[in-house]
């Protein structure tokens, strides 16, 4: 119970530090995703002004008064005629300066100062228009050290330059528009290389705004959307964002994670950047009792599993017990039919050895008597001779007794290799033609592609040709002996393999006769071994198969060996053939 109160524990915990992760990158996955939503939106609204200040510009100049007022270079004309129109651009689209310049880039009016004029123009988008001839916006910081989204279009007539007109807007409703419909906070921050601390200074008092130039070593605070600034975000942080990286910090009791977007002027010169700021406050709440939850109710599940664990394990020891026990009976009990076992082993060798003695014992009781008689007649050479050919007989019958069981004893070895069956069978049945006296006709069914087995060929050829000397004993007619090969899976082990059969036209056997076909020297020939069929068992068994028998008085018989179709590499339960055996 312990170990498995552990891995609980551990699991819970590797649970715990995922969700934290999954947290984390989802956490860097929506500010990466509203970061890349503010540049985008960013941009929009920057070229959405910008059209709207060329669409301005181009109604302008289609006025007839006004463009006499600007070829005439008459101030008070041009006051007279825009000023209404510039309080209300200032007032609905948030405009802020409006520039009549001359050709030679000398300034004639501005809307915002009325009383600066005379001086020359010398902005990157004022000179980049009129080195183009083209319109020309993008973002400049002015000389208070504020950032303006500024447009500037010639004003050509009849193919002479009248001058250029100029407007522009701070940026400071865009990121507040842009803040609220993401709903994030923004800052503004300039490098202060673009910008010198005087002028940074004088336009925070004509704005009535209150910076702290300090405040970062490398950047200065132009435009916020937020109250305050975070404590947290201190310079060290700043450098993190300013790598590409994200920062999470916490203020107020408020948890907010930072990104920055970079700020390019309209000469694309890195000028600053753009601050997103994003409370997390209420997802890292909601994301911490969503944790707690689930951690109670795991802990539920963790006590009533093992709960119930203990209850089966509780279970399972009884049942062990049990199981115990009984396989203490079945020792005893296999020890006893191992005893037993042992005996009708033991019978069986007593009944084969009495066998072998008997077989022997006659021809050995005829060689004694004959030698005595031999003996005897000593002085008769002609009987003598006699006496010794029956000897010479009895002698020959003991040799071949004893070849008989030497053959027996070699079907013991076992040697196997890929091996064509049909030319196996057909050399098999070639040589029971030649030994076979009545001359049956034998039938040979074979598939139709060709099968190789790994097989002992010599032992499968011994095997077969045993069947065959069995079928023709059996024949007592001119009934053909049936040789058939085919597929066939072992029903009980439900492993695919071959059957080969042997089926004649006999008479059959009775029971008490099927009973006893594998029991060694059993016989009803009297010329017969009783070592075919124990022969054929054996090399079935040694190709981990088996013998089939079926067989119905007055409708021959049907002997198959099965094996299946490939062998084990090495057995160690079976000798293999020694070399130099014959």
């Amino acid at each position: 119970m312990i170990p498995l109160a552990i891995v609980l524990v551990f699991i819970m915990g590797v649970f715990a530090v995922a969700a934290l992760r999954a947290e984390a990158d989802i956490r860097d996955q929506d500010i990466a995703e509203r970061t890349a939503a503010v540049e985008k939106l960013f941009v929009q609204k920057l070229d959405k002004d910008a059209n709207l200040m060329i669409a301005t510009m181009r109604a302008m100049m289609t006025n007839p008064l006004i463009e006499r007022a600007f070829r005439d270079l008459d101030r008070p004309a041009l006051s007279h005629l825009l000023s209404p129109l510039f309080a209300s651009l200032r007032d609905k689209h948030h405009l802020t300066h409006l520039y009549f310049t001359g050709p030679d880039l000398i300034n004639l009016y501005r809307f915002h100062s009325p009383d600066e004029f005379g001086d020359e123009i010398d902005r990157l988008t004022t000179i980049k228009a009129k080195r183009r001839q083209e319109p020309v916006h993008g973002l400049e910081l002015g000389p208070l050290g504020t950032l303006t989204l500024r447009l500037v279009m010639p004003w050509r007539n009849d193919g002479r330059v009248l001058g250029y007109l100029e407007l522009g807007e701070e940026i400071e409703h865009l990121i507040s528009e842009i803040g609220e419909g993401l709903s994030v906070d923004m800052l503004v921050l300039v490098n202060k290389r673009m910008v010198s601390q005087q002028q940074w200074q004088h336009g925070q008092s004509l704005m009535k705004r209150e910076g702290n130039w300090d405040r970062f070593a490398t950047h200065v605070a132009l435009a916020q959307t937020i109250d305050q600034l975070p404590i947290a975000l201190d310079e060290p942080t700043l450098q993190k964002l300013l790598t590409g990286r994200s920062a999470k910090i916490q203020d107020r009791g408020r948890s907010l994670h930072l990104a920055v977007v970079p700020l390019e002027n309209v000469g694309r010169r890195h000028i600053g950047d753009l601050v997103v700021i994003r409370d997390i406050t209420a997802l890292e709440s909601t994301f911490q009792w969503s944790i707690v939850a689930v951690t109670a109710i795991s802990l539920l599940a963790a006590i009533g599993v093992l709960g119930v664990f203990y209850l089966a394990l509780d279970r399972v020891e009884r049942d062990y017990r049990r199981q115990h026990d009984l396989e203490h009976q079945l020792l005893r009990f296999n020890a006893e039919y191992s005893r037993i076992l042992q005996l009708e082993k033991l019978s069986a060798l007593g009944t084969m050895v009495g066998s072998i003695a008997h077989q022997l014992n006659n021809p050995l009781v005829g060689v004694v008597n004959l030698a005595q008689l031999a003996e005897r007649g000593v002085d008769d050479p002609v009987r003598t001779r006699e006496l010794l050919g029956e000897i010479r007989s009895a002698g020959e019958d003991c040799r071949a007794f004893v070849k008989r069981m030497l053959a027996f004893s070699k079907v013991s070895c076992f040697e196997s290799k890929p091996t064509p069956m049909a030319d196996l069978i057909e050399d098999t049945v070639l040589l029971f033609r030649q030994t076979e006296t009545k001359h049956l006709p034998v039938e040979v069914k074979l598939p139709d592609e060709p099968v190789v087995l790994t097989i002992d060929p010599i032992l499968i050829r011994h095997a077969l040709f045993n069947l065959l000397v069995n079928a023709a004993q059996a024949t007592t007619d001119n009934g053909a002996i049936v040789i058939s090969l085919e597929r066939e899976d072992d029903p009980a082990r439900k492993v695919p393999g071959w059957s080969l059969a042997v089926s004649d036209h006999g008479h059959g056997m009775p029971p008490e006769v099927m009973e006893n076909i594998f029991v060694p020297f059993y016989t009803t020939h009297s010329d017969g071994t009783g070592l075919g069929l124990p022969v054929v068992q054996h090399v079935a068994l040694l190709h981990d198969g088996q013998v089939n028998v079926s067989s119905e008085p007055g409708h021959g018989t049907r002997i198959a060996v099965w094996f299946p179709n490939s062998l084990p590499e090495m057995r160690p339960d079976l000798p293999h053939k020694p070399s130099g055996l014959s």
